[in-house]
This record gives structure tokens, C-alpha cells and sequence, in this order.
């Protein structure tokens, strides 16, 4: 497909009257030009951050990666699927196959955990709903948004499509978590969370899974601006999925609708649809519509030398994000002191005020941080079968432990923010005080799960499902993903047999 100007554009061109809009717009950008690299303000009518942002994006599916990238995107991936194999059971994943019954005649893209099939487009919508059917997947503070869950289906899904290797799958997956999370980066991501009323999760997430699908269809820079204009058109989500309480429409926004919106950008634009070269600036763009004070350089911040995957968060508790670093605490205390539950008498736990609110007393157990706390004194420790056993909500022994634990919002930590800080305090009926303060959660940047530690993660969620031979196999070809010809070959480790 040739690089083509849109209509709108070349009719404006034609009709020789330039708008002193349109004038001061480009003397601004030939100004901005001076920024960039020789060649990077390649079309006319186009910002030189969305030159340089398309430019790179077209680029990456041929553009090496650093090893220790490298070594956590496969980390990532693994991670990611094993979050939709372990969630193949819950609500959000049984919806899912329930509705993809209609769609199994089409035999391009795998439909993870079961022997269904389906269209590129609703394999990554369903992939997405099983990856996000609970709290297991990976996120990023930063940008306040789970990449994984709607990143990977969708280049595993456009993937299929196209027959592409290991190699360009790792760099499609690596491109949709540097795309992604700039998008709500550049939003300012904590305020706009909290003044908008609309979704960061959702909005990264469309963005990084249409980046990874582009990748995978090797669409070139003209190609990925008309991408981003269609992924800008589908772009949606509002913050009341925090009132589910069945995970079913969280799993919808933050990854189905996600990874199926953008599948869908990568395919029209592949098949021949043009439209708007620069959907991020001019009359009516998305930053007018969504962030009017955003910082849009920080789209194209560092790309190439700050890789977003290498800034997410791997799990290690299979629970809601903000109640990591309260289980990391307590788990930290029952290694030094032997704590009976029945022998305490209180347990305080402090958290910044945003995150408390996600967690505080929730119906859903992995998102209840009074009940999974109870849960971690009582087992010494949270395995994803007790994060996800609702009856469990009832047991007299858990609620008895749960009338013990205290949450208290804390105005410093909402200072540390995005920084997910807990402090815990139990104090035992003899007096003694046992504390615990967690500044880096096992799992973040500054705290890494090391290789052993994702694999074996992978392990516990994984073999349950498909099996030990399965499941080890599964590992095998992520971690040695460049050796993959073709990722069709993950379907036979990715499905039930």
C-alpha cells in the first residue's frame, strides 16, 4: 500500500487558501522540526511527534532490543499467559466462551485454554477477557493501566493472522507496552484518573494492543498514523467499572473491548482503509477531546532507550494491585516472628488514599484487602485459589481474623503515589508490636521477581489447567522464543488437548 495523502488533506492543498490557522500551525511545527532527526518530519500536515512516534512504531518489528529487555518482555509474556489460563474458570472467562460459541468457525487466531478457534478480532477479545478474569496480570504504575492483558492477545491474534516469528512477536508485544502507557503518561495519569471519571486502563490499553497488532501486520509509518487515528476513534472506557462485582465488565474494559479495538485498527488499516495523518493534533484532535492539557512530547519520550515493559509490575500475590505491598508486609513479618491469629489483637494497615478506596471491604475476595490480609495470617501465605474463593468470604474463622483488620487511609503515602507503599502494624494481645513498611513491592523495578520466580508463578496457575508436560512446554517457548518460525506453533501448548 502506497504512502497517500488523505482526502481532506489534498483537497485543502488544492484549493490554494491557507487559514492563518493552518499557517501558524506550520511555522510551529517547522520550528518543532528542528528537534528532530533529519528524515523524521517526513509527511506534510504531520506534527514531528507524530512523525517521529509513526516512524518508530512502523520500525520495530525489524529494530533489535536490548537483551535485558529482551529478558522481561519473555517474562512478561509468559506471565501473561498464564493469567488467561488460570483464569479460564472464573466469570469473565465462562462469559467469554459462552459468547465466542458464535464465532468458532473461523480458524486463523487460538482461543487460549479450550479448543475453540476464532477471528483474529474476537480471539483477542476473548484472550483478553480470560487474561484479565482476575488480578494476575502485570501492571504499570506510571501510566495506571495492566498492558499485558490486552498487549499480548492482540499480537498473539494478529500474529496468527500473518504468520510471524517468535522474534517480531516478542518486539510487537515490547511496542505495545512503549505505546500504550504513553498514551495516559502524557495524560498525567494519576489526575486524569481521578478528575475524568474516565479510564486509563482502558485508554492505554487500546492504544498498546492496536501498536503490537500494527506491528504484527507491518504496517509502515503511514500506515500506523491512520492506525492511531482509528485506535483514537474506538478509544473509550469510564471509570464506573469500579462499581463491578463480578469482574465481568473490568475484564471487558481494561482488556476484551481493548484487544479487540485495536486487532480491528491493525486489519481495516491493512486492508486498505486511509484517514486523518495526524490525529493528534489539528482541528478537533484526540488530546482536545480527551487531555487538553496533556504533554504530548512525552509520547515519543525517550523511545528506544525507556522501555515501558521494563517499568511494569510482575505479581507475585494473585490479588488487586494495591494489596500487594500490604501481603508483601505481612508476609515479611511471619518470616521473623511466629504469629498465631488467634493471639492478635489488631492489624493496621495503611494505604494512600486512592488505593484504598479500590480495596477497602470489596465483594470479591483477590480485591478485598481486609479478607485476603486474614487469609495471609491464617495460610502464611495467599495462593490464587484462596484469592479467588468467594465462599471462603464466610468462613467464621476468616471473619473472625477480618474483624481484627483495620484499614487507615494515609495522606503520606497518597504523596508517594504512584509508588504502591503500605505500612502494617499488628499488635499482639501480649503487647508486643510487630511493623512492617514496604517501599518497593516484590515484582516492581526497583524490587524484580527474578526468572525462577516467574516460572514457578507460571507453574502454580498453569499445570492446574493444561497440565505439568503442557505447562512446561509452554515455558520452553517463551523462553526461547526467538527459536519460534512461526507463533502458530503456540497454539499446541496454549490449548487443551
Amino acid at each position: 500500500m502506497g504512502h497517500r495523502r488523505n482526502s481532506n488533506t489534498s483537497r485543502a492543498h488544492d484549493s490554494g487558501n491557507l487559514s492563518r490557522r493552518t499557517l501558524l500551525q506550520r511555522a510551529g511545527w517547522t520550528v518543532a522540526a528542528a528537534a528532530f532527526p533529519s528524515g523524521v518530519f517526513a509527511a506534510e500536515g504531520v506534527s514531528p511527534v507524530m512523525a517521529k512516534l509513526s516512524a518508530y512504531m512502523s520500525e520495530a518489528g525489524g529494530r533489535a532490543i536490548p537483551d535485558e529487555v529482551v529478558e522481561k518482555a519473555k517474562h512478561h509474556i509468559l506471565d501473561t499467559f498464564a493469567a488467561m489460563i488460570s483464569g479460564s474458570d472464573l466469570p469473565p472467562a465462562r462469559a467469554a466462551f459462552q459468547y465466542a460459541r458464535d464465532f468458532t468457525s473461523d480458524k486463523t487466531s487460538t482461543v487460549v485454554a479450550s479448543k475453540m478457534t476464532a477471528s483474529p478480532p474476537e480471539a483477542a477479545f476473548i484472550n483478553g477477557m480470560l487474561a484479565h478474569s482476575d488480578e494476575t496480570d502485570d501492571s504499570n504504575e506510571f501510566s495506571q493501566s495492566h498492558p499485558g492483558c490486552a498487549v499480548v492477545p492482540a499480537a498473539l491474534a494478529a500474529g496468527e493472522k500473518f504468520g510471524i516469528d517468535g522474534t517480531r512477536f516478542l518486539r510487537a508485544v515490547t511496542l505495545g507496552y512503549d505505546i500504550g502507557p504513553r498514551m495516559t503518561i502524557s495524560f498525567g495519569a494519576i489526575d486524569f484518573r481521578n478528575s475524568s471519571h474516565k479510564s486509563t486502563h482502558a485508554i492505554s490499553s487500546v492504544f498498546g494492543a492496536a501498536a503490537a497488532a500494527g506491528c504484527a501486520a507491518d504496517l509502515n509509518a503511514q500506515q500506523m498514523r491512520w492506525l492511531l487515528d482509528y485506535t483514537a476513534q474506538q478509544s473509550s472506557g469510564i471509570g464506573a467499572w469500579n462499581r463491578d462485582t463480578e469482574h465481568i465488565e473490568k475484564a471487558f474494559v481494561f482488556a476484551g473491548m481493548t484487544a479487540r479495538s485495536g486487532v480491528t485498527s491493525a486489519l481495516v488499516v491493512h486492508a486498505g482503509f486511509d484517514g486523518i495523518d495526524d490525529i493528534f493534533s489539528g482541528v478537533d484532535n484526540y488530546f482536545l477531546a480527551y487531555a487538553p492539557n496533556a504533554k504530548t512530547e512525552e509520547l515519543v519520550s525517550q523511545l528506544g532507550e525507556r522501555y515501558e515493559i521494563a517499568r511494569t509490575n510482575i505479581k507475585k500475590w494473585t490479588v488487586g494491585s494495591p494489596i500487594q505491598a500490604p501481603l508483601d508486609a505481612v508476609y515479611d513479618i511471619l518470616k521473623k516472628h511466629p504469629v498465631n491469629p488467634a493471639d492478635v489483637k489488631s492489624v493496621v494497615v495503611r494505604l494512600a488514599n486512592t488505593e484504598a478506596r479500590v480495596v477497602d471491604n470489596r465483594e470479591m475476595p483477590d480485591i478485598c484487602l481486609q479478607h485476603m490480609v486474614s487469609v495471609m495470617l491464617l495460610d502464611k501465605t495467599a495462593s490464587f485459589h484462596a484469592a479467588h474463593d468467594k465462599a471462603r468470604m464466610k468462613d467464621p474463622a476468616v471473619l473472625a481474623v477480618r474483624a481484627k483488620v483495620q484499614l487507615v487511609s494515609s495522606e503520606e503515602l497518597e504523596k508517594m503515589e504512584p509508588a504502591r507503599q503500605a505500612i502494617v502494624e499488628i499488635t499482639m494481645n501480649d503487647g508486643a508490636v510487630y511493623s512492617d513498611r514496604v517501599t518497593d513491592v516484590r515484582g516492581t523495578v526497583d524490587n524484580p521477581m527474578t526468572r525462577e520466580e516467574v516460572i514457578q508463578k507460571c507453574r502454580d496457575l498453569v499445570e492446574p489447567v493444561l497440565g505439568k508436560d503442557n505447562c512446561t512446554s509452554l515455558i520452553d517457548k517463551i523462553i526461547g522464543i526467538e527459536k519460534v518460525k512461526d507463533i502458530r506453533e503456540l497454539r499446541s501448548v496454549l490449548q487443551k488437548a
